[in-house]
């Protein structure tokens, strides 16, 4: 992936996409508001994930240095009713050489006109991706020519 394209897996660049939330427009939608969050963790912006997260369910803080690298995005469901909203997400990380997916069903809610996280369902499952397989970052190679290379 170039540097310049956006984590969130939309193939724009990261100023035309998630950047412009970053640096402070709202996220007009849901799912824009989990594109920008989902990365922010992938590019470390832990100020911007808890302005994001509604009050309520807000840590106090997040791990600085988290070892965690978010590979990858993929938007399964989304739907918006009036001040709330929910985005159904697969997102695959990287932990070392281990691999992992977390799937979740994130609620959201509008409040003085810009979205915020509120909570979500989550389900983590690991991954045991083979050399021949093809790689868990989406980008169509195979493992060994790609991520998991030795």
């Amino acid at each position: 992936m170039n540097d310049d394209r956006c984590p969130c897996g939309t193939g724009r660049a990261l100023a035309e996409c998630c950047g412009r939330y970053h640096a402070g427009t709202p996220a007009p939608t849901p799912e824009a508001l989990m594109r920008s969050r989902f990365s922010a963790f992938a590019l470390g912006l832990t100020d911007y994930l808890l302005v994001s997260w509604a009050p309520e369910t807000r840590p106090a803080s997040l791990p600085e240095n988290d070892p965690t690298q978010w590979v990858r995005l993929e938007i399964l469901d989304h739907d918006e009713a009036g001040d709330t909203g929910t985005v159904q997400f697969r997102a695959t990380f990287r932990e070392g050489r281990r691999w992992g997916v977390l799937e979740e069903r994130s609620r959201f809610r509008r409040e003085a006109g810009c979205w915020v996280y509120v909570d979500g369902e989550p389900s983590v499952m690991r991954l045991k991706p083979g050399r021949n397989d093809p790689c868990p970052c989406g980008s169509g190679r195979k493992g060994k020519l790609c991520c998991l290379r030795a």
